[in-house]
């Protein structure tokens, strides 16, 4: 499945406030915002728009991640990343989630820290009947 011309980009929503189990009081930046400044140093694809948001409300479970990308594809949120060394690795799904359709990413292609550290899937706003 590949994205056609037309199909809204795809958006990359990184908690910049995420502690990855750090104390509250840790000096900053966070490593939420440190990998978001990761993923922003990247050459990501051109259909993939990075954005940062603050807390995702998933504060146990590392720095998080939202893939969404419009009509007809599913959204995805993604937890226990750790920080900046995480962000080629995002990049390549983000890469993989934009050539979709659906947003659906065959499971055996995923990576396994994609596998193992899915907090919740979304269904496109449009369920077809």
């Amino acid at each position: 499945m590949t994205s056609t011309p037309g199909t809204p980009p795809v958006e990359l929503l990184v908690c910049t406030t995420c502690r990855a189990g750090l104390p509250t009081d840790a000096p900053a930046p966070r490593p939420g915002a440190r990998l978001h400044d990761a993923l922003a140093g990247l050459d990501l694809p051109e259909r993939v728009i990075l954005r940062g948001v603050e807390c995702l409300s998933n504060c146990d479970r590392g720095c998080s991640i939202v893939l969404r990308g419009g009509p007809g594809r599913w959204t995805y949120v993604y937890g226990n990343f750790t920080g900046p060394d995480d962000a080629e690795l995002i990049r390549d799904v983000a890469a993989r989630y934009e050539q979709t359709a659906d947003g659906l990413i065959p499971w055996r292609e995923r990576p396994p820290h994609f596998r193992k550290n899915c907090i919740t899937r979304i269904p496109p706003q449009e369920i077809p009947e």
